[in-house]
């Protein structure tokens, strides 16, 4: 089990199916059964994702009279972006400062060009 719970949204993310899944979620609430309608697996397959989603605090399920209606957790994806935009930055700035040594590289080479030499009889 992961206690972690950034470990555990991404251990949660890395499945397609359970993307899928909170794509579908971010429209809006849906049953179980909506849910699982598009995929090619048993009901009770996409209950174990469910169950993977919700453990993450990716979803959570109401009870609405016979209907447990699956809704989006954002939280755990705001901190997920969160650290991902931490090295997104750093990234960036790393990509900037080469561009403009690159930059540099290019303005002093053309600085020192050697001269062409004209052809001898033209």
């Amino acid at each position: 089990m992961i206690t972690d719970q950034l470990s555990a949204t991404f251990a949660a993310l890395a499945d397609p199916t359970r993307r899928a899944i909170l794509a579908r979620l971010a429209l809006g609430e849906t049953t179980v059964n909506e849910l699982a309608a598009p995929f090619d697996m048993t009901l009770p397959a996409v209950t174990k994702h469910l169950k993977v989603l919700e453990g993450a605090g990716l979803i959570t399920r109401g009870r609405d009279a016979q209907r447990r209606p699956c809704r989006l957790a954002a939280q755990p994806l705001q901190e997920a972006c969160d650290w991902i935009e931490q090295y997104r930055l750093y990234w960036e700035q790393r990509f900037d400062n080469l561009d403009a040594y690159l930059e540099q590289l290019q303005q002093d080479q053309k600085g020192h060009l050697p001269q062409r030499r004209k052809p001898h009889g033209k």
